[in-house]
Parts: structure tokens; sequence; C-alpha cells
């Protein structure tokens, strides 16, 4: 019986080994690599994200992501963001950051806060939790949606969480149904920390949880695996 072949991106972000292991035990064969060729041929890739999410693009950028993952995407090849590799594939962030190039930054017309720009997957920008409590980190319950594949079986179930900064408006809000088509419109998961933000969003090929999965225990093998089979 073949295993499904998946990528876990390479790129210089924090500790992935675990990430690793988890797609291992769910049964996937695994590679830890940002080599193009690899990325290109795996059924699956898994863009990690650990600290802030300006360092994060510019890791990416380094690393020529942005251009690996939009040939896959184009192309309805499946890739699965965690942590702040969710939170990359927004269009922009407030979190503080130190840019490397004046391209790599903005200013919200509203308030002078200094954006970092994302990846632009969904629209929509990632600010600090506004929350008594900062970072939000733990265990906390997640609300699907009914026609959710990642959290088959598990919906409802609590996952870990470590992060100060989320997306905390519904993507498929701003977007234009006309121009998308209503079944490609994303599917999202909630959670709340002092507000509701975004857990999670499932849009095609591309799907991404601001929890860990591989930190999650059971429920979290159980999402994985579901990913699994959407390879």
């Amino acid at each position: 019986m073949s295993h499904p072949s998946v990528v876990v991106l390479s790129y210089g972000s924090g500790n992935v080994r675990s990430a690793v292991r988890a797609l291992k035990r769910v049964g996937a064969d695994v590679e830890l690599t940002a080599d193009p060729d690899a990325v290109g041929a795996a059924d699956g890739l898994v863009v990690p994200g650990v600290g802030a999410f300006g360092a994060v693009m510019d890791q990416l950028r380094s690393a020529h992501a942005p251009r690996l993952i939009d040939r896959r995407l184009a192309g309805g090849r499946p890739v699965l963001g965690i942590c702040v590799g969710m939170q990359v594939m927004f269009d922009s962030s407030t979190e503080r950051f130190e840019p490397l190039g004046e391209h790599r930054e903005g200013r919200d017309a509203r308030d002078g806060t200094r954006r970092a720009g994302g990846l632009g997957q969904w629209p929509g920008t990632v600010s600090r939790l506004r929350a008594g409590v900062v970072p939000h980190m733990g265990w906390s319950e997640v609300r699907a949606p009914r026609d959710t594949v990642l959290f088959d079986g598990v919906a409802g179930e609590r996952f870990y969480f470590v992060h100060s900064y989320a997306a905390t408006t519904d993507p498929a809000a701003l977007l234009d149904p006309l121009e998308s088509g209503p079944a490609r419109l994303p599917r999202t998961t909630w959670a709340t920390h002092g507000e509701d933000f975004v857990a999670a969003v499932e849009n095609g090929a591309l799907s991404a949880t601001q929890f860990h999965p591989e930190k999650s225990g059971d429920a979290g093998f159980q999402l994985l695996r579901n990913w699994l089979t959407t390879l």
C-alpha cells in the first residue's frame, strides 16, 4: 500500500521536527526540504511557521517559497499552513517587524499602523488579539462549519494554540462571491480568546490552522489524517 508523499517546507522557521514526526505517525512519507522539484512533486505541502510574521515572510522569500506555493495552488495541489504558516496566507499583519526593504512594508491609512505584507491567498489583516492575557497559550475548543473535511470526527474538540496575533474577520466575508464562486469560498473554523478569531480555513487546495495539530494529541492526529485524505 502506497503512502501519500508530503514535504514539510524547510526554510529556517523554528522547530519543525514535531510536524514531521506527526505526519509520519499518521501514515505519510515525509521529507523536510525546500527543494523546488520535491515541493512540486509531493502529494501535499506543509508550510509551518514560528515567530514574527515579517520574519517568516522574509525567510519564505529567501527560499523562493511564495512562487512554489503559488504554483502548487494554481495546479490544485494541496497545501497546509500551520500557525504563522497560516497567518502569512492573508494579505498582511500589523505585527511589528524590521523589514529588509521598503517593498515589504506598508502603512494602514486609517491609523498609521505598520503592516507586513503576506502571500495574499486570502483577504484580511492579522492583528494582535484583544484579550486580557496574550499570548494565547494552551488548549481551546474550536467551532467548525458543517461541511468541514479537516475536522471530520473532531469538530468541537480542543486544540493547542500558541500565538499573540490572529485573523478576526472571516475571509469569505471579504470576497466577492460573483468572482470567487460559491463553491470556492473559504470555510472558516472559529475559536475564542478574548475575542473570536479564525482557528482554521479550508479553501479548495489550501487549508490552514492557527493551532498546532502536531501538538494537539489525538484530535490533532485525526485532523492530519483527514488532510491526508484530500491528497
